[in-house]
């Protein structure tokens, strides 16, 4: 047992050194070696003369990028020249041609017997490596590929700016702009000046609509408060193309099937003398009709296709709700299909109700595609949407790994689903996951992988299942509800406890049509607990603990938790797509546990001799997140997070272990380990490896942590971070065995802990991996007056004291 921590302090050396030599290589190469007469390297780029214009659009005009630089040297380079030496070409258009060669003689042999498998085999293996080889032929090998090659100045790209910049310039009224360039040299260095004449832009003096049809004025005068181009607006092309997409969607919305941005023009008069724009917009008309008309639904036809030939005679022909459904065997539900389908017969042709039709349909996951398209006859529309079945069973298996408490985790997890079960569309899901965790002792004993059992069998119903409500299924449709019933079993071995748990769940989840808010609400939540080996030592501590005052230890007696709960999610301009423009997350949770036992006479926790522990509390957390892109490789990333919990009545003061919060870690504070932060400014118990060396997790009933990112693109998959993270936890009552573990308006921004640090992230897009080396700035456990601990930091202690800094490594981004 004592040899664990011993390996795991070693372990944690070797990072921080293999660390600071990765630093180090970053600044082993300059940027201006072995060039050629001639040849300059591009150190710089600036755009003077902006005044009006959006600076950061025109620095995204500019051709050549300078290479990422770190002291004066490029990692990107370091990389690619170091692959520049085991890179060949003449030796790889040698193998490709041999791997051409052989190709064909194997294709010419094909042709005589063309079923020959190993023939087939060998062939697609040639395939397969010569397209490698003119892979590394264009791109160089994968070492060229990781790094940058090193960006020289190149005079034509120079002045390919100056056309990008001054087309610029012009689509955005500043037509009597003007731009050069100049281009200064030192030491094989270059630095290009773009030098632009803006003048003034040019202002909308009117906007005037020219269409024969009446309807389309309409349509467009109703509207006018959404346009995009309006009267005193600087002239812009950006807000025309807008505007030429916002006409497009809000005829084909209004029945106008045939019409396309295709069908709008533009005609700008200047006048030079008052710097104005009179804009004419003019909508074309067609050239198969007299006018643009309006399309309406005839009728409607939904056709489930058969998998293959031999259901042809299986057909069958049902209607309902004016649709016409043809299925291969009654196997399908009308009344739900039809639920989500959002246009009928008589109905002007809408694009995004046909649109929103094809999402829900895909959404019940019965089918391999939904298809929709349109027959026309005259201005009728015959609606055929064509579908074929998703296969009945399918059994997904995933192996992978998960990184806590710098400790690889393997995993295994495997679900059956079993497609349309009752014929109605519901999904029937078995689920299998077993894996290891790194967690760290609650006794101190270092850093152990815990394993873990999940297992359960869930039933989704693609509908609300509310009593006494049989319009529900109609009516809901088009907000993708569900119905989710689940039993499951959690096993936990942890090295201080053995945990087990029966839980079963009644949830609704439903969304907004544009999937912008996600909502769910638990009605039941119910788990049977038990905990039937508690390990001595912390047994102990939790005995100690109690006889303090804290009785934690109720937590771990066998118990019956019911809850009810609800979360929102709404998702601003889809966040989690890190390569959108900015967006925001903002989670909001509450939950009831132990409601019921409010008209029930049980057992106070409180009371001697207890074996059986009952709960009751309030909880509600609320998660912010916000990402704010500066350009293509600058990002500032923000989280702001807060939960509260009550425990009351009954739990006498206790909540159950998993309804606590914790504090550290690496999506939390990061300069504190996993779930040993706070509470409040509370002193923590520490073992033998210095002051930071807390034996204890640190459970608590509220939590405030914000955190700040900057990220930055640097070569390849490599990005940077640099980060500061700030909070604390704290209990809402006092607490005899953590004094001043309790929240106190008077003194928790005195409590508030701030760590700080820089990161590398590999993103490969499929996957992220994580290296955070984060250091303790304000420590809330020390005295008033001795929390200011970064001044342990210098040149002698790049990392403080021991256990100040604390390497975090994971998988995805923290937030």
């Amino acid at each position: 047992m004592l040899s664990i921590p011993s390996a795991y302090s070693d372990l944690k050396s070797s990072k921080y050194i293999l660390f600071i030599a990765f630093l180090g290589f970053c600044m082993g190469c300059s940027l201006t070696k072995n060039l050629k007469e001639g040849q300059y390297a591009l150190y710089e780029n600036e755009i003077k003369g902006i005044d009006q214009a959006d600076k950061e659009e025109l620095y995204g005009l500019i051709e050549q990028e300078p290479n990422t630089r770190f002291l004066g040297s490029s990692l990107g380079v370091t990389i690619y020249r170091f692959g520049e030496k085991f890179y060949d070409s003449l030796s790889l258009v040698s193998k490709l041609g041999l791997v051409d060669a052989e190709l064909s003689e194997i294709r010419l042999a094909l042709d005589t017997i063309p079923n020959d498998r190993k023939l087939r085999k060998r062939a697609d293996k040639l395939i397969s490596k010569g397209e490698g080889l003119k892979k590394k032929l264009e791109f160089g090998n994968a070492l060229m590929r990781t790094g940058n090659p090193l960006v020289l100045l190149d005079s034509i790209q120079t002045e390919t700016t100056v056309d990008n910049l001054q087309g610029y310039l012009v689509n955005h009224g500043f037509f009597d702009s003007g731009v050069q360039y100049e281009v200064e040299t030192n030491e094989k260095k270059a630095f290009v000046t773009y030098l632009i004449s803006e003048k003034s832009s040019y202002l909308l003096d009117s906007v005037y609509t020219r269409s024969a049809n009446t309807e389309i004025i309409k349509l467009l005068n109703q509207t006018a408060k959404d346009s995009h181009i309006k009267k005193g607006d600087s002239y812009n092309q950006d807000n025309i193309s807008a505007e030429r997409n916002r006409i497009e969607d809000l005829l084909k919305n209004n029945g106008f099937f045939m019409f396309s941005k295709s069908y709008i023009n533009y005609i700008a008069y200047k006048d030079t003398a008052s710097k104005t724009v009179k804009l004419e917009q003019v909508i074309q008309q067609p050239t198969f009709a007299e006018i643009h008309e309006i399309y309406t639904i005839d009728s409607i036809t939904f056709r489930i296709n058969p998998p293959s030939n031999e259901f042809a005679d299986r057909r069958i022909q049902e209607k309902f709700r004016d649709i016409n459904f043809f299925f291969y065997r009654n196997r399908y539900s009308a009344k739900l299909l039809a639920s989500r389908i959002f246009f009928k017969p008589g109905q002007a042709y809408s694009r995004v109700s046909a649109i929103e039709t094809q999402r829900q349909l895909s959404n019940l996951d019965l089918f391999r595609f939904v298809n929709i398209s349109f027959d026309t006859l005259g201005t009728s529309l015959t609606a055929n949407i064509f579908t074929q079945p998703n296969q009945k069973y399918q059994l997904t298996n995933q192996i992978g790994m998960t990184i806590t408490e710098q400790l690889p985790g393997p995993f295994f997890s495997t679900a059956l689903r079993n497609r349309n079960f009752f014929r109605a569309g519901e999904i029937l899901e078995f689920n299998f996951r077993a894996g290891l965790e790194g967690v760290a002792s609650a006794t101190g004993q270092g850093v152990y992988q815990s394993s873990e059992i999940n297992t359960g069998v869930t039933l989704i119903f693609p509908r609300f299942l509310i009593p006494f409500a049989p319009g529900s299924l109609q009516k809901y449709g088009r907000y993708n509800p569900n119905t989710r019933v689940r039993v499951g079993f959690n096993y936990t071995n942890r090295p201080e406890y053995t945990r087990n748990s029966i839980n079963s769940l009644l949830s609704y989840t439903w969304a907004t049509s544009n999937n912008r808010i996600f909502y769910t609400f638990n009605a039941a939540d119910l788990s049977y607990i038990r905990t039937p080996k508690i390990q001595d030592e912390f047994l102990s501590i939790l005995t100690d603990l109690q006889n303090e005052g804290n009785n934690l230890i109720w937590s771990f007696l066998p118990s019956f938790i019911s809850s009810m709960s609800g979360q929102t999610i709404i998702n601003f301009n889809k966040y989690g797509n890190f390569t959108t423009n900015k967006a925001s997350l903002l989670r909001l949770f509450a939950e009831s546990g132990g409601t019921t036992l409010n008209f029930m006479d049980v057992q106070s926790n409180s009371e001697p001799d207890i074996e059986f522990a009952n709960f009751q509390w309030l909880k509600t957390q609320v998660d912010f997140r916000r990402y704010y892109p500066v350009n293509e490789k600058q990002t500032f990333a923000y989280r702001f997070n807060f939960g509260w919990a009550k425990p009351y009545g009954v739990s006498a003061g206790i909540l159950p272990y998993e309804k606590y919060f914790f504090a550290g870690g690496g999506t939390s504070i990061r300069a504190w380990q996993a779930r040993r932060l706070g509470p409040g400014s509370s002193t923590p118990q520490t073992g033998e490896g210095g002051e930071y060396d807390y034996t204890n997790e640190q459970p608590a009933e509220m939590i405030l942590e914000t955190m700040l990112e900057y990220r930055r693109k640097l070569i390849g998959y490599f990005d940077m971070a640099l980060f500061i993270d700030a909070g604390n936890s704290w209990m809402i009552g006092y607490d005899p065995s953590r004094p001043g573990a309790d929240f106190r308006y008077d003194r928790f921004y005195r409590e508030i802990a701030v760590g700080a640090g820089f990161g590398l992230r590999m993103d490969f897009d499929f996957l992220v991996i994580r290296l955070d080396l984060a250091t303790k700035a304000i420590d809330p456990s020390k005295p008033l007056g001795e929390r200011w601990v970064f001044d342990n930091v210098s040149f002698r202690r790049p990392f403080g004291v021991r256990g100040q800094t604390v390497l975090n490594f994971g998988i995805g981004y923290p937030f």
